[in-house]
């Protein structure tokens, strides 16, 4: 196969990978299955598709599509070959806003394309909780419905076409025909009429259409993805319904890819939704009373009706983006309900609001009802669609298990279905997790299982069996919107009968009589207890570490943890910081998902003594800029950051560590050296053909500037450590390795600054930080450092003492990377208690009301603010906004971007550099290039700083030092 793969390769336009590392990244989806593909392919148009179509049937394997790769029941995963269309089938075609109807390709991301349409005053209104990264094809291939289904309906209904491939090459489009086109269709002597031959004798069938009506879900279960859409095609006149049309787009819509390869799809759009909302966060004492209110809200004029259970709102307590969400949540409620509503007018919205309270309180089942506005109903939403992330987030090997979780009923049934699931939990000894789309008759129900072990596999498949057959007595759907795939196709025989699943095989064969399209899935499926992504009863892979992992039980957990929900997946348009990389590149490879992935496959199932030991793992951690944002926006808190870290000093005791690795992990020494002498280093450094041969020497970019030295030393004040204020805290001022070496301009700024604000200052001055030694991956030097860091500094701070520090990446590592990494860990969690970034510092004693405005002047300014990644991961933002908000006359402006793309020395390396400049054009240097020239601009981190300076040709200010010079 690799020689046939070799020779198919040159004829293809696309790009196609068999290597090692591209297997693993695609070997996985969001589901609890693993294959290893034989290749995959990202094609560029519909030549490429083709071609591959016709080597699948010549090699006699099987083309699994794949956009986001976030479906939930192993669709995405196969031993065939992979084709994603998320790279470059990514267009928006064409909009009729007449029509209300714009045709994309597959690639598209849902809440892109929203915000493409908005100037339209239209939307797509399917709304999955991955919307900012999920693609159009796989909402089509899996019918999703999401939040907004009981006011929008789900994607069948909002498909009007679908162009497609078919299994022999040919293309054809899907839409409404009428009973003369259709039958005309039926005439032609391709695959095409052949198929549509197929389907008109097959639902003519009067025995056939019984069959359907009695076997399939109930038709008042909108959420219905069970096998082919069979059931959706009844209601034409030709098959006795009452409709005078019939668009075969309904049934591939939920087909998963299994019948054609969808390459462009016409929706239909709904206007744009009134601008007024609240949404009420009702509170439970239990999920019955949670339940029994469902029907009762549904009768108002709901646009979202959405359940969390304790089991999640639990996890978002250890999550230090979504923690800070959870401001609405009274005492421990066992569940809530989300409720929103929306309105034309305040008046309108205020007289919902008062209607929907006065129902919640007639019923009595409920104990609290907050009423949120404005961004907090945003928080509110995004912390339930983080709901799937955060399951991952588990602590062990334990884990909320995807295999029940997309059942169906109709309200009505609903109360006395989750009564009868919760006894078959029972009987398991389960606590089951129960979340999303109450107002739709669909929770989704996930047993906590460790499928490490063979007796947890056992009970995946006899708990889904159960409520296989719970699901049939309801007449509800078994798939409601998260598909088939491989967890819920080999229940289908027994969810619609032999006859059914009999007339849906062949209408599989007529489409695909080779099964190349996505095989395993819906028809002939795999085993839903196979291919699984561990080995039941294998030994344990215990893997020794520098840093400390225990609160994942280990960095194999850590990088398990991640579900594949692929949030990292987010573009630089809609997402925050997590993952720069991906960001620029938009390849799976530079994800965190990617990364996660592969570190699991590595070391699970790498035979080496030092399992970190492997190219792929260099590889796909390669542009890692170590910005710390998964650590925070990753539901699941997968730290790639800490883990590159540790890869490195693991890599680096078997293979040769590069000249400038060295000098860059070395380099507070260095800087110390040629800080002596700061105008003779300052030439070196900008001397054109100096400074060549240290870029040639140590591996930096050509393109790059080099940061140079200070010229003007620390100046303290002889009174700096006297006391001020006696309420004040002592504050310890960390002058880290970049502003004692590069600026210490900052470093002076910092200590007038705090004089004047009545803070007694004793500076820290002769101790480094380790940070260049951790982003090396020296852990053992840094350990070291660390150790003395935490030695000097235990003594001095107590209750009454601060540690402050001025560049994010130096200060924070002290509530970070020190807590696995130190020898006395106790120590360092108390110093870390008293460590701050000196914005956090000022901003909290502002909130105190130590520190007014009536200091600062009154002058007029505007400002521009771009935040260091550690403070955005592991601080807030805001906290620097509140301290140039100070000034009374000063209008300071965050900058929505994510990375610099300096992060330390990648920016300088020449294998960086490109990617780094990228990475800064995506939202930083647009957004200062906009900015008028009496702008002020802010940075409080030194390689920021250089980037700017690199990337616009402007200058950027510490926030200290604008506030320093603000000073009356």
């Amino acid at each position: 196969m690799k020689v046939a793969l070799n020779s198919f390769k040159k004829q293809f336009k696309g790009d196609i990978y068999f290597d090692a590392l591209h297997k693993k990244m695609y070997a996985t989806d969001a589901s609890v299955y693993r294959m290893i593909p034989l290749a995959v392919a990202f094609p560029k148009n519909e030549s490429d598709i083709k071609q591959l179509i016709a080597f699948a049937t010549e090699h006699k394997i099987s083309l699994i599509p794949r956009a986001a790769g976030t479906s939930l029941a192993g669709q995405c995963v196969g031993n065939g070959i992979v084709v994603d269309t998320s790279k470059y089938f990514t267009k928006i075609i064409s909009v009729n806003q007449e029509e209300k109807t714009v045709t994309v390709q597959p690639g598209v991301i849902r809440d892109e394309l929203n915000a493409f349409l908005k100037p339209f005053g239209l939307f797509f209104g399917p709304n999955t909780s991955t919307s900012n990264r999920c693609m159009i094809g796989g909402m089509v291939g899996n019918n999703s419905s999401g939040t907004t289904s009981i006011k929008y309906g789900v994607t069948r209904d909002k498909v009007v076409k679908l162009d497609c491939i078919l299994s022999n090459g040919d293309t054809v489009s899907f839409s409404e025909l009428s009973e003369k086109a259709f039958v005309k269709k039926t005439k032609l002597d391709t695959l095409e009429g052949k198929i549509y031959k197929n389907i008109a004798g097959l639902l003519s069938n009067q025995e056939n259409r019984n069959e359907i009506i009695n076997q399939f879900p109930k038709p008042e279960i909108h959420r219905r993805n069970t096998g082919y859409a069979v059931d959706a095609l009844l209601n034409f006149t030709y098959f006795g319904g009452n409709e005078n049309t019939i668009n075969l787009s309904k049934l591939l819509c939920g087909s998963e890819g299994t019948l054609a390869f969808t390459t462009a799809i016409t929706l239909k759009l709904d206007t744009l939704p009134p601008s007024y909302n609240a949404l009420l966060a009702v509170h439970y004492t239990s999920l019955k009373n949670c339940l029994l209110d469902v029907n009762t809200v549904m009768k108002h004029n709901l646009y979202m009706c959405e359940m969390m259970d304790d089991v999640i709102l639990n996890c978002t307590k250890k999550n230090k983006k979504y923690n800070s969400y959870r401001f609405f949540v009274s005492g421990n409620p066992k569940a809530m309900l989300f409720l929103e509503v929306k309105a034309q007018s305040v008046l309108q919205l205020e007289t919902q609001v008062k209607a929907l309270k006065k129902s919640l309180e007639n019923s009595g089942l409920s104990y609290a009802c907050p009423v949120l506005y404005n961004d907090d109903v945003e928080k509110a939403i995004q912390l339930r669609k983080a709901g799937l992330g955060l399951l991952g987030n588990m602590v062990g090997d334990k884990k909320a298990v995807a295999c029940i979780e997309d059942t169906a009923v109709t309200l009505s049934d609903l109360p006395n279905y989750i009564a009868a699931f919760s006894e078959i939990m029972k009987k398991y000894n389960q606590q089951a997790v129960y979340y999303a789309h109450a107002g739709a008759g669909e929770l989704h129900l996930r047993p906590i299982l460790n499928l490490k072990k063979r007796e947890d596999v056992i009970l995946f498949r006899k708990i889904t069996t159960d409520v296989a057959a719970l699901v049939k007595k309801y007449r509800g759907s078994f798939s409601g919107e998260h598909g088939d795939g491989i967890v819920r196709s080999e229940f289908l025989v027994n969810l619609i009968g032999n006859k059914n699943y009999a007339l849906l095989k062949e209408i599989k064969n007529t489409f695909d009589p080779l099964h190349i399209f996505n095989a395993g899935k819906i028809i002939d499926s795999f085993k839903m207890d196979e291919s699984l992504r561990y080995q039941p009863d294998a030994p344990v892979t215990e893997i020794k570490t520098a840093f400390d992992f225990s609160d994942t039980q280990g960095i194999l957990r850590m990088a398990e943890n991640c579900n594949g929900s692929g949030d990292c997946r987010k573009p630089a348009t809609l997402g925050d910081l997590m993952c720069p990389s991906y960001q620029a590149t938009k390849n799976e490879k530079d994800s965190t998902r990617a990364r996660a992935n592969v570190l699991r496959e590595v070391l699970t199932n790498n035979t080496q003594v030092n399992k970190f030991n492997a190219k792929e793992l260099k590889e796909v951690l390669d542009l890692c800029l170590s910005c710390k944002g998964c650590a925070t926006e990753c539901p699941s808190n997968v730290d790639i950051a800490t883990i590159k870290s540790e890869f490195l000093y693991q890599y680096q005791k078997n293979n040769r560590t590069s000249l400038g690795t060295k000098f860059i992990a070395n380099s507070s020494y260095y800087n110390a050296l040629a800080s002596k002498l700061p105008w003779v280093s300052n030439f070196i450094f900008s001397n054109a053909i100096t400074s060549f041969g240290l870029k040639k020497l140590f591996g930096f970019s050509l393109k790059r500037s080099l940061p140079t030295f200070s010229t003007n030393a620390l100046h303290i004040p002889k009174d700096l450590e006297t006391v001020k204020d006696k309420k004040k805290p002592k504050v310890y001022l960390f002058i880290d390795e970049f502003s004692k070496y590069f600026d210490a301009s900052i470093a002076n700024d910092a200590m007038f600054l705090l004089n004047k604000l009545g803070y007694a200052v004793t500076c820290v001055k002769n101790l480094d930080s380790a940070r260049a030694l951790l982003s090396k991956g020296f852990l053992d030097q840094a350990k070291k450092q660390i150790d003395k860091n935490i030695k000097t500094l235990f003594p001095k701070l107590t209750n009454d003492s601060v540690l402050l520090g001025l560049e994010p990446s130096a200060i924070l590592g002290f509530r970070d990377e020190y807590l696995r990494l130190a020898s006395e860990r106790e120590k360092a969690k108390h110093i870390a208690k008293h460590t701050f970034l000196i914005e956090e510092f000022i901003a909290s004693e502002i909130k105190k009301g130590a520190i007014t405005s009536g200091l600062f002047t009154q002058e007029k300014a505007s400002l521009k603010i771009h935040i260091h990644c550690h403070q955005k991961a592991l601080g807030n933002q805001k906290d620097t906004f509140d301290v140039l908000n100070l000034p009374v006359n000063y209008t300071p402006v965050l900058i929505p971007s994510g990375c610099c793309g300096m992060a330390g020395s990648f920016g300088l390396e020449k294998e960086h550099y490109e990617i780094s400049m990228q990475i800064g054009n995506l939202k930083l240097f647009p957004a200062i290039n906009k900015a008028k020239k009496d702008v002020i601009l802010v940075a409080n981190g030194h390689s920021c700083r250089h980037q700017i300076k690199d990337g616009t040709q402007r200058k950027a200010l510490h926030p200290i030092s604008v506030l320093k010079n603000a000073l009356l």
